[in-house]
């Protein structure tokens, strides 16, 4: 089945909306025409060539009126069921708050505030990757730390992309602790996933290696690296040390890099709530004797 996904900004809201929805269909077939950043007649009309070439249901996220009335017009003609995704959710709020939508693509990628502190964010993950800038870990606001291959570099990728400053730390047995985390001011949260996934990434690392396209380190012996009991008592070892540091521990063995990421943040807002009430049970000092 023939799938559009029609956008007036880069298509990400209908594609994530298509990954939801598909994934219940378990032995679907789709073949996606994804068409994005379409803001002209001229480029609607490309598009409509394309739908009628390979005819299939559309999903839309374009927000001009008359460009959406010449696709659903189209669609009409060639008998193509056509949703604007969109048009619950403003029609819903629009009631509640009692004004019309503007009609302008791309509003959620303005050069705001927001989007400055997602730059800086991806900038410092770039800095703290691997163990790196260890001096600036004091500026983050969670620290990932797992043994190597434990999915800590794009879940901190991932999580910058939200504006988070995601710093992270490999756990290496026969090393000292990672240091400046015996008082950290953020959250630290350990990644660990099950042993036979863990060698399985490994092998395709270092499969990678011999090949020549991956320039990245491998910290343990080789041999170690892939070592069923040596891979045990890594984890085991990395597990000890985050209960013994009391730091949370997120399972990433069948969860997606999404899913890891949701986690951590909900194990921040935890912790930020946490802090909170700690400092609320807190005394205030005495107030002062009055002078003699």
């Amino acid at each position: 089945m023939n799938l559009h996904l029609v956008s007036d900004a880069t298509g990400e809201t209908l594609n994530s909306i298509a990954r939801a929805t598909v994934s219940q269909f378990e032995h679907a077939s789709i073949v996606y025409h994804r068409w994005s950043l379409i803001r002209t007649r001229f480029q609607l009309h490309r598009v409509l060539e394309g739908i009628e070439a390979e005819p299939g249901p559309v999903l839309s996220t374009v927000i001009d009126k008359a460009l959406r009335n010449d696709l659903e017009t189209t669609c009409l003609r060639l008998g193509v069921s056509v949703l604007n995704v969109l048009e619950p959710v403003l029609a819903l709020l629009q009631d509640h708050i009692g004004t019309q939508a503007q009609s302008r693509p791309g509003r959620q990628y303005v050069l705001d505030a927001d989007y400055f502190r997602r730059i800086d964010a991806m900038h410092y993950v770039l800095a703290h990757d691997d163990g790196q800038a260890q001096a600036g870990i004091a500026s983050a606001d969670v620290v990932l730390v797992g043994v190597s291959r434990s999915s800590k570099t794009p879940t901190s990728f991932y999580l910058a992309n939200r504006g988070v400053k995601a710093a992270n730390v490999p756990l290496v047995p026969g090393t000292p602790d990672p240091p400046g985390l015996e008082a950290p001011t953020c959250p630290v949260i350990g990644l660990t996933l099950d042993p036979p996934a863990l060698i399985e990434i490994r092998r395709h690392r270092l499969k990678l290696i011999a090949a020549g396209n991956d320039t990245g380190r491998v910290r343990q012996d080789t041999s170690d690296y892939v070592d069923v009991e040596a891979v045990r008592g890594e984890l085991l070892w990395a597990r000890r040390l985050c209960t013994r540091r009391g730091w949370p521990v997120i399972d990433v063995t069948r969860r997606s890099i999404e899913e890891t990421a949701a986690t951590v943040l909900q194990l921040m807002d935890a912790w930020h709530e946490r802090r909170r009430k700690e400092a609320a049970a807190v005394p205030p000092p005495p107030a002062p004797l009055p002078a003699p």
